[in-house]
């Protein structure tokens, strides 16, 4: 039986004054279907979602909703064409309730909101699809993945029949992603029709029916899922064979470059004791990876070492010298450079430039400036070498780097770090967001700098990306460190025990 095709898109054309970002994308979504769109960052994904959601109008092409014509010039005209899309960014306002940025902007609510029908209707959306959160709650108060729920309730709210997701997984944590999943399979049981943006093949290969893969602004190929493989997914992607797998060089170990010993560190806002009584050193040439689940931690360390946070107890040893509590400025003159988490809100300044972004660490230096007064053209220099030996997708190293993709910003942020040759990487998550080649670039980047007998703190909740690229293994629960142990002698399922508590010496390996 033939499934209705809700929303058909033909020789979709985008482009731009130094870009074609889509060029003749033919593309067709069918009642309760989950279909994939795959691609690596700066393929033409958001693009092409931002032309069906009314962001940007297309310079040539057809878009059909059931059959008929139609001219999406707004998010408006789209939400009243039943598509309803949720950002990779949420778009929420964080002072107001959950109920406030639900009935936010509607037209039928008038000057006065029927506060009770509107929460009714939340209820019934969120009780349909195991989307429960208060709506009395400020946004600030919920959890990224309550954030998301009510992005959804959003748009379902509006009465979107088609949903566009957008790196739905980017902002979780790995355990909220399987119920987001439950959330999906249950609106398209519904008969609702849903877009997922994702360069995750795991993802695409759990939830998916269809998956479409763009590559350079073209659509490479549409297939069923049934018959597809991820190898054969990445190749359509990048267009040559990825690896999965990376081979590591067997190396002894060396002296000790950095050793924590006895750390406490206190959060910031509820004076909490986050870390306690931590003790691990870093080798020269290792990778060491700290695994455990979001907020168990594990930031407050790495960011202790890098000067962004107090330690109340313990100290911090750095070829052989006391840099407990130093300055971020200090510790990053004495070779010990930093990616953090959270790539715009500490890393990046969205508003400034590529140029900008790219000299922020050494904008004092020669040859970047002298006197205080900074060299442009070689800080012009500087950011295309940068852009050139990183393949990041810029179309234009002036215009503000929030114009970039995500994982085009994620790669600039590690190139910057990376380039100035540190003696130690401290990398929070430097994979996230990035698409499967630029994943394998940055692992492939962090074992080369192993091998020529630089450090990596390596912090990531991918327990492959752990495993396979790091030479000892730190968990830390509740601002414990449970146990290190060697890569090599130890698996997944210890991992995971020593993440939920259990000390590496209670377990039997």
């Amino acid at each position: 039986m033939n499934k209705i095709t809700v929303l058909k898109a033909t020789d979709i054309t985008k482009k731009f004054p130094e870009t074609v970002a889509n060029e003749g994308i033919n593309f067709s979504l069918h009642k309760g279907e989950i279909h994939a769109l795959l691609g690596e960052n700066g393929a033409g994904k958001t693009t092409f979602m931002n032309i069906l959601y009314g962001i940007y109008m297309p310079t040539k092409g057809e878009i059909l909703i059931n059959d008929k014509p139609v001219r999406i010039k707004t998010p408006l005209d789209a939400i009243n064409n039943g598509i309803g899309m949720i950002h990779q960014h949420f778009m929420l306002v964080e002072p107001l309730t959950v109920l406030e940025n639900i009935v936010l902007g509607l037209k039928e609510q008038g000057i006065v909101v029927d506060r009770k029908a509107a929460k009714k209707k939340l209820k019934e959306i969120a009780e349909l699809y195991s989307l429960e959160v208060n709506p009395d709650k400020k946004i600030w108060q919920l959890s990224v993945g309550e954030q998301q729920k009510v992005e959804i309730i959003k748009v379902l709210f509006r009465g979107a029949n088609i949903l566009i997701l957008d790196e739905p997984t980017a902002v979780l944590r790995p355990q909220e992603t399987e119920p987001l999943f439950d959330i999906l399979r249950k609106m398209k049981k519904d008969g609702k029709a849903i877009i997922f943006i994702t360069h995750k093949l795991d993802e695409v290969m759990a939830v998916s029916d269809k998956i479409s893969i763009l590559r350079k602004g073209r659509l490479v190929k549409t297939v069923d899922k049934e018959g597809v493989t991820k190898r054969q997914l990445a190749e359509m992607m990048v267009g040559r064979a990825v690896l999965f797998e990376f081979e590591k060089k067997e190396k002894k170990a060396k002296e000790t470059l950095l050793s924590v010993e006895n750390l406490d560190v206190y959060s910031t806002q509820q004076g909490v004791k986050v870390v306690e009584d931590v003790n691990f050193t870093v080798k020269k040439g290792e990778i060491l990876g700290i695994a455990g689940i979001s907020g168990n931690g594990q930031q407050a360390i790495v960011q202790t070492i890098a000067g962004l946070r107090r330690a109340v107890k313990g100290k911090i040893v750095f070829e052989g010298k006391n840099i407990t509590n130093k300055s971020p400025r200090y510790i990053a003159q004495i070779g010990i450079n930093y990616i953090p988490a959270d790539r715009i809100g500490m890393g990046l300044a969205s508003d400034l430039s590529c140029i900008d972004n790219a000299i922020m660490r050494n904008y004092y230096k020669k040859p970047i400036s002298s006197s205080w007064i900074i060299n442009y053209k070689k800080s012009e220099e500087h950011t295309r070498r940068i852009v050139d030996m990183f393949n990041i997708a810029v179309a234009d190293i002036f215009a503000p780097i929030k114009l970039l993709s995500g994982g085009n910003m994620q790669k600039l942020l590690f190139a910057r770090e990376l380039f100035e040759n540190p003696k130690l990487l401290i990398a929070s998550y430097p994979t996230r967001g990035l698409d499967i080649a630029s994943t394998e670039f940055v692992r492939k980047q962090m074992l080369k700098i192993r091998d020529e007998d630089m450090s990596v703190i390596l912090i990531s909740e991918d327990l492959d990306e752990i495993l396979s690229i790091s030479d000892r293994i730190a968990v830390v629960y509740k601002g414990k460190i449970m146990g290190i142990a060697d890569a090599r002698e130890i698996d997944k399922n210890t991992i995971g025990l020593m993440m939920a508590g259990t000390r590496l010496e209670d377990i039997t390996l």
